[in-house]
């Protein structure tokens, strides 16, 4: 996400600066031109950085957003890019107040992670949701705008915890889901695969350290997510149990008149 996001900024900003803990990160990121600095230690490049965007796992945005007071003395506005939004913005709004603080999330991206997958393409058209805190300035929110606009991005405003709620079903329940599927998937399968198990399935291909900060910051959303699940399971099991052919119809076009209308 972040490899995209330089990418994508370069050249419409005055500089793009990269911070990553593997240094070898930092050296590619360097060797492709895809940022005009790039360190390990952040310390370096911050005081020189007028929009900070944290664009890690959320554990580590968390983890940063502590940090970040004795990273740099400078005043900045502070973006991130994080899944879940309520702990962040939490923890954005104890920061001091040289810093401006507003949540984002793009909601694109790949199961698959690293600055070689980055995309300069990949945030064009996909929504980018902010979620402003009280403390917000009207400077911070034109700089996240310039950037989405930048970015080609559809952006829109959403309280941080509605988008908790509504991100539990759309993008982090998918991923459970697709994470279930790969597990009651014997091996022995693998050479008729087609392909809608790999597409119900690919989201099981992300690494847990993405992830699991996702689902324990979003922990009582999905929960009511699963429950959900379990009872039209609950239902498809008993109709299965009964050869009650009527029912399983019913619930299947019903799936598929809810799907034809979510997609439009």
């Amino acid at each position: 996400m972040g490899g995209s996001l330089a990418l994508a900024l370069r050249g419409k900003c005055a500089a793009v600066y990269g911070i990553a803990r593997n240094s070898a990160t930092c050296d590619l990121a360097l060797r492709q031109n895809i940022v005009d600095q790039a360190d390990s230690d952040p310390a370096k490049l911050l005081p020189q950085a007028d929009v900070v965007i944290l664009s890690t796992p959320v554990p580590a945005i968390l983890e940063f957003l502590e940090q970040l007071p004795e990273l740099t003395p400078n005043p900045c506005i502070v973006i991130d890019l994080g899944s879940t939004k309520r702990a962040i913005v939490e923890k954005m709004a104890a920061l001091p107040e040289r810093f401006d603080p507003i949540g984002g999330h793009p909601i694109c991206g790949k199961e698959k992670l690293g600055l070689e997958q980055a995309e300069r393409t990949l945030y064009y058209a996909a929504p980018f949701l902010l979620t402003p805190l009280p403390r917000t300035t009207a400077r911070a929110r034109a700089a996240a705008w310039q950037i989405i606009t930048a970015l080609g991005s559809k952006g829109s405003e959403i309280d941080a915890v509605e988008h908790d709620r509504i991100l539990a079903s759309t993008s982090h329940l998918p991923f459970l889901l697709s994470s279930v599927l790969a597990l009651v998937t014997p091996p022995k399968v693998a050479p008729y695969l087609g392909p809608g198990f790999r597409s119900a399935s690919r989201l099981a291909g992300t690494p847990a350290s993405m992830m699991l900060g996702i689902v324990q910051t979003n922990r009582e959303n999905l929960l009511a997510s699963l429950e959900a699940v379990q009872d039209e399971i609950a239902l498809l099991i008993e109709a299965l149990s009964k050869n009650d052919a009527e029912t399983i119809q019913k619930t299947l076009d019903a799936a598929c008149e809810k799907y034809q209308e979510l997609i439009k």
